[in-house]
């Protein structure tokens, strides 16, 4: 834990604010299990979605795919067509602790990776998305978490003061490499457990 009070609060998005799942759109396309788990693990697969949000076009990832799995098409295209499906709703107890620090003038920020597309989407169906001072996408910058390089950009982007900084991700590779860059970050877990951190760096909500 740092001594220094904590100025810039930056926060994740996927499983922090907004809840994620591909087997939500998944389990209807494929109904069953074993099937389902075998196409996320060997063709939708997270190595591949990420690529997305390091900037690749959907059509590109598709079409890489359908040369491998011509069968599958109609599951490969399904996964940007049905990607709504997938984040269906807000976590409204973390979004309050968001709204509330930037209700008492705290600066924060979002720190993303998220595909270009779709976070434009993701704005749209969640208006709290906007408030915050700025975020930095992935799919715009052509960098993902963990890579340090990401964490540099936002800090420059923002004018962050690193020592400053704290940072709450779902991901325990994403805290630490904003541990190794120079940020304060924490792991969330749920949000209670967010404000019981939060609270342990001075910051309560």
């Amino acid at each position: 834990m740092t001594t220094t009070e904590i100025k810039h609060i930056v926060f994740d998005i996927g499983k922090v604010l907004i809840h994620y799942d591909p087997h939500l759109a998944f389990a209807r396309l494929i109904p069953d299990e074993t099937d389902r788990n075998w196409f996320f693990a060997n063709i939708c697969t997270h190595d591949w979605n990420i690529e997305q949000d390091r900037g690749r076009t959907w059509a590109e990832a598709e079409a890489l795919l359908i040369a491998e799995h011509p069968a599958r098409e109609e599951h490969i295209r399904a996964f940007r067509k049905y990607w709504h499906e997938m984040v269906p709703h807000a976590y409204d107890d973390s979004v309050a602790i968001m709204e509330g620090l930037i209700a008492e003038g705290r600066d924060v920020t979002m720190l993303t990776n998220f595909a270009s597309d779709t976070f434009r989407e993701a704005q749209q169906r969640f208006p709290f998305l906007t408030k915050t001072r700025g975020v930095t996408v992935s799919g715009d910058v052509g960098l993902i978490k963990p890579d340090l390089a990401i964490y540099e950009t936002h800090t420059k982007s923002f004018g962050l003061d690193p020592k400053a900084t704290i940072f709450i991700d779902d991901a325990p590779a994403n805290v630490e490499g904003a541990k190794e860059f120079g940020w304060n970050a924490v792991l969330f877990s749920g949000a209670d457990k967010l404000r019981s951190d939060l609270a342990a760096y001075g910051l309560k909500v």
